[in-house]
């Protein structure tokens, strides 16, 4: 199932064929109708049928398209987007997984990809407003041209280490949610950057600097393991401490100005006693 918007005006003949091309069918075994045409006149029987709804706003279709199991090899949502989009020369939303409702994906006829922020109105028929995309896209000329923080907070990392120690927890320990809680939560979030920062920022290109504070601040909670851990947990903690920050001290350079420190807590912080990882910076902001 792939669910597909699109902004400007769309022939359902370019449709039916770049869908074709696309999984790899032939025009006969494709069904482009509308959702509230004649049902009796549809193709069930279609390898790949599609129903779109005309929409309001910035954005004027939306596509519910549908391949049968037997189809081989069918695309990516990212992949038909790009196909779509560059077949009929319009910008073509897909949403995000596990992202905020307002994240989508933009692929544009120039070939681009980029994240957009979609707002949907609470009206029956819904007025959809693109309010911000993170190039600039032709097509979307009231669309603010920034960076969306919200994608960066909701990208899913990988925590295997976080993932290690909260296996070695007796289920009660995290049920109650008491320090040994919050102390995974801090080791969640330190690993997470140190993930990102080893990706190259991947996903997102980049970090808005108050999720760097905040996974630095994370790091300041770690500093002492909680005598209630049991053993097991406490030497995967330590043990996944020690890599992690082997890794943050290797990804970054010393900062003896406190220049980071600055950015992120204000000029009158550098004075201040804080871990040595505050005293680290990337060579290149990711901001």
């Amino acid at each position: 199932m792939y669910n597909l918007l699109v902004a400007g005006a769309m022939e359902s003949r370019i449709l039916v064929s770049v869908l074709a091309s696309s999984f790899d069918v032939s025009v006969a075994d494709v069904d482009v109708s509308d959702s509230f045409g004649d049902t009796d006149l549809r193709n069930w029987e279609a390898a790949v049928s599609c129903q779109y709804s005309a929409l309001r706003g910035d954005l004027s279709w939306g596509l519910d398209i549908y391949a049968q199991e037997f189809v081989a090899d069918p695309p990516s949502e990212s992949v038909l987007a790009q196909h779509v989009a560059a077949a009929t020369e319009l910008v073509v939303l897909f949403p995000a997984e596990s992202m905020p409702p307002s994240a989508y994906w933009a692929a544009t006829p120039e070939g681009n990809i980029t994240r957009v922020r979609l707002y949907e109105s609470d009206e029956e028929a819904p007025v959809y407003v693109v309010d911000a995309v993170e190039i600039p896209v032709r097509q979307l000329p009231n669309a603010k041209v920034t960076r969306i923080p919200e994608v960066v907070r909701e990208l899913r990392i990988p925590t295997p280490i976080t993932d290690n120690f909260r296996e070695q927890m007796p289920a009660h320990f995290l049920a109650q949610r008491g320090p040994e809680w919050k102390f995974s939560d801090g080791l969640a979030a330190w690993e997470m950057l140190v993930a990102h920062m080893a990706s190259g920022w991947a996903g997102s290109g980049w970090c808005p600097p108050d999720i760097y504070r905040e996974r630095l601040a994370a790091r300041d909670g770690l500093t002492t393991v909680p005598d209630t851990l049991p053993p097991p947990a406490a030497a995967v903690l330590r043990q996944g401490l020690q890599q992690l920050d082997s890794t943050y001290a290797h990804l970054t350079t010393e900062d003896p100005q406190g220049s980071l420190i600055g950015l992120l807590l204000g000029t009158e912080a550098r004075g201040r006693q804080l871990g040595w990882w505050w005293h680290r910076r990337p060579e290149s902001l990711p901001w």
